[in-house]
């Protein structure tokens, strides 16, 4: 049967003389539009067999393609939450020959859809990303020969990256202003290791070597995709021994009073951050300023950039760059070649 129903969705089935049988969704319920689909798409597979016209290749075939050469990447789940989104957005039997840029730009996310938070705008730097998951699919099938060109899509300008930090007695009064046990000994632990959010809620008891003082980042929880040691200074270890005491399976981890299996806290309590911010009057902080306060306090100890790098797990030393202007100045003393006035006192002083 060349049209058939799955799942409440309809389906063709087309065979043409030369070219391999086509099984594909319409992705539409609708009896008429599928049949419309039906028809179309056998008229574009008659014409590619009999007159050597280029068929047109869907958005689905694409993306579906890009995925499979993007298994094993370390941005593979951002990629597939990508394409799901575009696939609904755009159609996903869109033939790639129609999407332009203006048609893409149009029918970017424009709002996020928490399901327990207030949709909040989308930021530059997240439209940035949907955007280069599209430029990939669209880059590969001009590589396969499936577009002749590629639509020229622009970027949307991002603002350089903040560095928010705080001083330690301030860290200290929000940590003491924190009503929960478990976001107290979270928010501790990433200003005194630098790990990341996920990269603490991933953790377990076994990636704990307390007697080394080492904890590790595995390579499915990192952001770069490597697998790096985290050292543990005296209050990392003393939020991780005490932890570990009673961890069943994660080092913060939920525990069901009905008896359920322990689960893995999946982010911060946003609610018990906001009210510790608020009650010690700090603005505009957020749970990853921790990380650049991690940081910010290292450089102005001396710790070289380098070592930070590797401390910190990012990828290329300009990832550390913009906390260099915090570092301790090596070049200060070179400052007094050029004085006027003590130079002037030292000559006279010398005169004298």
């Amino acid at each position: 049967m060349s049209i058939y129903q799955r799942n409440g969705i309809w389906h063709v089935a087309i065979s043409v003389p030369g070219i391999p049988r086509v099984r594909r969704s319409t992705g539409t319920n609708n009896r008429q539009a599928a049949q419309e689909y039906h028809d179309r798409l056998k008229a574009q597979l008659w014409r590619s067999a009999k007159l050597g016209e280029q068929l047109d290749r869907t958005l689905d075939e694409a993306a579906l393609r890009m995925l499979r050469l993007s298994e094993g990447q370390s941005d593979i789940a951002s990629k597939k939450r990508h394409v799901n989104y575009w696939r609904t957005a755009l159609g996903g039997q869109t033939p790639l020959r129609s999407l332009t840029a203006d048609l893409i730009l149009e029918r970017l996310p424009t709002h996020t859809t928490h399901k327990h938070r207030k949709p909040t705008p989308v930021s530059a730097a997240t439209k940035n990303r949907y955007l280069a998951t599209m430029r990939r699919i669209l880059n590969l099938a001009s590589e396969w020969e499936w577009i002749s060109r590629v639509p020229k899509i622009a970027r949307f300008e991002e603002p350089s990256e903040r560095v928010r930090w705080e001083p330690r007695p301030v860290i200290l009064a929000f940590a003491q202003a924190l009503s929960l046990e478990w976001m107290r000994d979270l928010c501790l632990a990433a200003v005194a290791t630098g790990m990341r959010e996920d990269e603490l809620l991933s953790l377990e008891p076994k990636h704990i070597d307390l007697p080394q003082s080492n904890a590790w980042v595995v390579a499915e929880n990192a952001k770069s995709g490597f697998a790096r040691a985290v050292p543990l200074n005296a209050d990392a270890k003393a939020i991780f021994e005490r932890r570990i005491r009673t961890a069943q399976r994660y080092v913060f981890e939920r525990r069901p009073r009905d008896g359920k299996e322990v689960r893995k806290i999946s982010q911060n309590d946003a609610r018990c951050f906001q009210r510790a911010c608020a009650k010690i009057g700090l603005q505009d902080f957020h749970f990853h300023d921790l990380r650049h306060t991690w940081a910010s306090w290292h450089v102005q100890s001396g710790t070289p950039l380098m070592v930070l790098k590797e401390l910190g797990g990012w990828e290329t030393i300009e990832m550390v760059q913009k906390y260099a202007h915090l570092a301790p100045s090596h070049l200060a003393h070179h400052a007094e070649n050029v004085t006027i006035l003590a130079h002037e006192k030292e000559r006279r002083k010398k005169a004298a």
